[in-house]
């Protein structure tokens, strides 16, 4: 089912160099983040195979936060798993930043992973034998191995988050809030350029809810993609797009454009419309030039 973004009031993958696996797309660049065709995505086969994905087309630009909602069991999360390299699509294609990377290895989609994306899921997934510091230290441990530095690195991080006094806690010493709090430093300690939210505030009072909302407000506002499942109305407000889901397809994509996350995510995209009109108009000239 073909799906058009509407607008309601109501609200080059560069090439890898040593140490560096895959980089977000530069300001200028010519292509969305992420990009799905015709994605599908079976679980099982012949009686038993149920379609969670049906073939979805998506296009996110750098710099959008974009809310996926609908009914449980409507492809939500298996569609933040396949962007998040977690899981493949049966057949379909997945582009990040460009490059088809829905065939790679799952050494390969590991290492992406490990760099480009940050996942915030809704039980923290926290190690409980460790305490917060080593537990947001471990990307940086996988990727990089045990350093120093890198504990340094977390603890400057934390204290962003106001844990800076939580450092020695064990994940079972903090309140929820505090947890989920870990849980997105934790995301974020290798400043990934892609942000997945699996219904981040499910578990959270109001109170806790909103310092977790302006947190990733705050992480939007410098440039990143957030995508971010909710069953939660009222937070579309701090969304720039929301996508309804049914049946595993996508029925709506709208923009919102009247709350300040789209007004973020637009700076972005009229940025890189300017340098890519800019571009243009430098290789005609060239091209003139030759002439």
């Amino acid at each position: 089912m073909a799906t058009t973004r509407e607008s309601t009031d109501s609200d080059s993958l560069v090439q890898p160099t040593a140490g560096q696996i895959f980089f977000a797309a530069p300001t200028g660049g010519d292509t969305p983040v992420i990009e799905l065709r015709g994605a599908e995505k079976v679980f099982g086969y012949d009686d038993t195979a149920t379609t969670a994905l049906d073939g979805v087309d998506l296009v996110i630009e750098r710099g959008e936060f974009v809310a996926i909602m609908g009914p449980s069991g409507c492809g939500k999360t298996t569609l933040l798993n396949v962007v998040g390299l977690l899981d493949r699509p049966t057949s379909g294609d997945y582009l990040l930043n460009g490059r088809n990377v829905a065939k790679l290895s799952a050494s390969r989609k590991a290492r992406i992973r490990n760099r480009e994306v940050g996942f915030v899921f809704q039980n923290f997934n926290l190690i409980q034998k460790l305490n917060v510091l080593d537990n947001v230290t471990l990307p940086l441990t996988y990727q990089r191995g045990l350093n120093f530095r890198h504990q340094q690195k977390v603890s400057t991080l934390l204290k962003t988050f106001g844990l800076q006094n939580r450092e020695y806690y064990m994940p079972y010493q903090l309140s929820g809030g505090q947890t989920q709090r870990v849980a997105i430093a934790r995301a974020l300690v290798n400043k990934p350029s892609i942000i997945l939210a699996d219904e981040p505030t499910g578990n959270l009072d109001s109170k806790n809810t909103e310092i977790i909302m302006d947190e990733l407000t705050r992480i939007h506002r410098e440039d990143n993609t957030i995508l971010m499942v909710t069953h939660n109305p009222d937070l579309l407000s701090y969304a720039s797009r929301v996508i309804h889901m049914k049946d595993g397809k996508i029925v709506r994509d709208i923009e919102l454009t009247k709350n300040k996350a789209h007004a973020t995510a637009t700076k972005f995209v009229s940025r890189r419309k300017a340098v890519r009109g800019h571009r243009r108009s430098i290789r005609r000239l060239a091209g003139r030039s030759k002439k």
